[in-house]
């Protein structure tokens, strides 16, 4: 075990620990798969909540009666009033709620819970009832995302103080735990501040390129948590540069370097008479515990700072949406039983289910319906999947600028039509030795025309590769909750190997087998012969992968329109 790896779990005992000394006024976002590692972080972070602090889970695809709360169905049919049911938000309250696969959730979950972290309450106005519950809780958001474009929500994550990755951290780092400190006498000391101590993180999340204010509001919290671990009764250096590595350097987008002095040829003017006054004093501080910052900082971290790339955070309209059949919105297709917590209420089906059994049910005299669980009924959904449209351009060989000028026009017809039903638009294309991603999923005509204008042509025909790369972009798609096509425009003549090596046999094997791969599965596709005559090796190549087969000669951007209209599945 390398000290790197001793210090990063170091690291996070000590963010468990302040967090759990004030969970509302924190929060964590924890990158970390599951395992061993991440539950010993768990563990460590129940162990030293407060006696009384209920730790519960946020379920994967909660409907919005479920978070917020909602009508108390039986409850009410028994009583003949509207009884109101707290939801998980209110049921959290004073506790930590934990979200696991937190990059999966959809933006109108991830809204609701940042609401009731800003307002710390629920607000419920539906079925009939009107009334709040205090929702005061910690969070801490398991991020469990396999790539770069799957992320936690941006709200949320600004919201929450510590950012942690334990990707990197091996079992055996979990023997050197430090010890538990005594966070019951930490949790009744308050540290005072310097007066210069809200100045000095504002300028260092400027400098860093931080834009959000809560970020130095939220490294202030944690310097003075800190201070109370220490036992200390003021904040000092030490615990500004704690809060730095732990708040603000997760959500760096750049990180100061030193420049070296000029020399020059006039002697140097004298320095001033008072060094400690003024801006110079305060940038030396600003240095000094940015320079302590950086020395407990994960070496990818600061490495990955130091060449520009900003956090992992997703955009509201970005990431993954959920499984389609889980969707709480849609359109219905009938019901089912189940619980209306987990669902739309189906009135008039319920009432159905109901009433052969009202006989039986009711007592001599009674009038009243009655209606027990197992006549429930909710709403079938079935939530219209967005499309996601891959064209795999064969850019090789003498034909290439009039492929690429094929592709160009489909590309440009599509997005009209993208943009009005709200599909996306992919590139990829593959020459040479391999394929390149050159427009990843869009509907922006702008960067579309952009990838097109600057794709070069010519060279070999890595049709494997190509496949291959189409078929990754569309396993990718799907994961996110979208529908992938992939559109293959190519003669079907492979004659670059999956391993780069030339040979028209074992390329064509290798294509072959790249196409049985992708309709394996289950990836919707087209093959567009741009031969000018049509190819047996393209039809081998489309029936291989399941996919509809067009000879196109003279291609234009119409037919291509149309084709790909029909190879989409329906929504």
């Amino acid at each position: 075990m390398s000290a790197a790896t001793e210090a990063v779990w170091g690291d996070a005992c000590l963010a468990a620990d302040l967090v759990a000394l004030d969970p509302a006024g924190t929060g964590l976002v924890l990158r970390a798969r599951p395992g061993p590692v991440r539950e010993a972080w768990l563990d460590r972070l129940r162990r030293g909540l407060p006696e009384g602090v209920t730790v519960t889970r946020l379920p994967a695809g909660i409907a919005d009666d479920a978070l917020l709360g909602g009508l108390d169905l039986p409850a009410t049919l028994a009583t003949g009033r509207p009884v109101a049911q707290p939801g998980l938000l209110a049921r959290s309250h004073g506790g930590v709620m934990v979200v696991p696969m937190a990059e999966r959730l959809s933006p109108g979950t991830a809204a609701r819970i940042a609401q009731a972290l800003d307002a710390g309450l629920v607000e419920v106005a539906r079925d009939g009832i009107a009334t709040r519950h205090p929702a005061r809780f910690g969070l801490v958001l398991l991020d469990e995302g396999e790539g770069d474009d799957e992320a936690v929500p941006a709200g949320l994550a600004d919201r929450l103080a510590v950012h942690l990755d334990l990707d990197g951290v091996p079992v055996s780092a979990l023997m050197a735990a430090p010890p538990h400190p005594a966070l019951a006498a930490a949790s009744l000391m308050r540290p005072a501040l310097p007066p210069d101590a809200a100045d000095t993180l504002c300028a260092l999340a400027l400098r860093l390129g931080i834009a959000s204010l809560r970020a130095p509001l939220l490294a202030l919290r944690v310097a003075r948590w800190h201070a109370a671990l220490a036992d200390r009764d003021a904040v000092d250096d030490s615990d500004l540069a704690r809060a730095t590595a732990l708040v603000l350097a997760p959500r760096a987008r750049r990180w100061p370097q030193e420049e070296a002095p000029e020399t020059q040829d006039d002697p140097a003017a004298p320095p001033p008479e008072h060094d400690e006054a003024g801006p110079a004093g305060q940038d030396g501080d600003e240095d000094r515990i940015l320079a302590a910052a950086a020395a407990s900082l994960p070496p990818g971290l600061l490495a990955r700072l130091l060449g520009g790339d900003g956090p992992r955070t997703r955009s509201p309209g970005a990431g993954r949406a959920g499984a389609a059949a889980a969707a709480q919105r849609g359109r219905p297709v009938g019901t089912r039983p189940g619980d209306p917590r987990r669902g739309r209420l189906a009135l008039i089906e319920t009432l159905r289910a109901a009433a052969p059994w009202q006989r039986l049910r009711r007592g001599e005299g009674q009038a009243r319906l009655r209606i027990t669980a197992d006549d429930l009924r909710i709403r079938r959904l079935v939530q219209t999947r967005e499309t996601t449209t891959i064209f795999a351009v064969d850019a090789s060989g003498s034909a290439a600028l009039e492929r690429l000028a094929e592709a160009k026009g489909a590309v440009e017809s599509l997005l009209a039509e993208c943009y009005v039903r709200r599909d996306r638009v992919a590139l990829v294309a593959f020459r040479g030795r391999g394929a390149d991603l050159l427009l990843a999923p869009t509907r922006s005509l702008v960067r579309a025309k952009r990838a097109l204008a600057s794709l070069p042509g010519g060279g070999g025909t890595p049709l494997a590769a190509g496949i291959e790369a189409a078929g990754r972009l569309a396993a990718t798609e799907r994961r996110a909750g979208r529908s992938p096509v992939v559109l293959l425009l190519t003669d079907g003549r492979a004659n670059i190997a999956r391993s780069g090596a030339p040979g028209r046999a074992q390329a064509g094997t290798d294509a072959l087998a790249a196409a049985r791969a992708l309709a394996a599965e289950g990836t919707r596709a087209l093959v567009i012969d741009t031969a000018a005559r049509p190819q047996d090796s393209a039809r081998a190549l489309a029936a291989a992968m399941a996919a509809r087969y067009l000879a196109m000669p003279q291609a234009d951007a119409a037919r291509l329109t149309k084709a790909v209209r029909e190879a989409a599945p329906a929504c």
